[in-house]
């Protein structure tokens, strides 16, 4: 069902210097930040070669990244996006298999304008799952 690796997200509690140390120290290609209300972040994505790394930071008072970040205050990861093809097909049979998906259920648009769900990770080996529609 899952298909590649979208990309890795990671927590982190300073932005700007977490996209200068991809940048300036890895020699990676940064994108500019974007801000994504919905989620309550805002977001660098890294592109790499084979995949993607996000750069998560909070976005208003009721971010669920802030909350990550005061358990975790050196940041770090957060989740992993697996694209799929159909993500309602996706989520029905997720759901059949007694998966739990966050939220109401139903897709919200992400980062890359594509609908996206995510999983409890309680439920994948304490990794939080996105999924995200090709």
């Amino acid at each position: 069902m899952i298909g590649r690796l979208n990309h890795v997200a990671i927590a982190v509690p300073d932005l700007e210097a977490a996209s200068a140390q991809y940048q300036n120290t890895l020699g990676a290609k940064v994108g500019a930040p974007q801000d994504e209300p919905d989620h309550g972040v805002t977001v660098v994505f890294i592109e790499l070669p084979n995949t993607k790394i996000e750069l998560l930071y909070p976005l208003g008072e009721n971010s669920p990244i802030q909350g990550f970040l005061d358990k975790n205050p050196s940041g770090g990861i957060h989740h992993m996006c697996f694209e799929v093809e159909d993500i309602i097909a996706a989520r029905d049979k997720l759901k059949s298999e007694g998966a739990r998906v966050l939220g109401t259920g139903e897709p919200k648009i992400g980062a890359h304008g594509k609908p996206v769900l995510f999983l409890h990770p309680k439920d994948f080996n304490g990794t939080l799952i996105e999924l995200e529609q090709v």
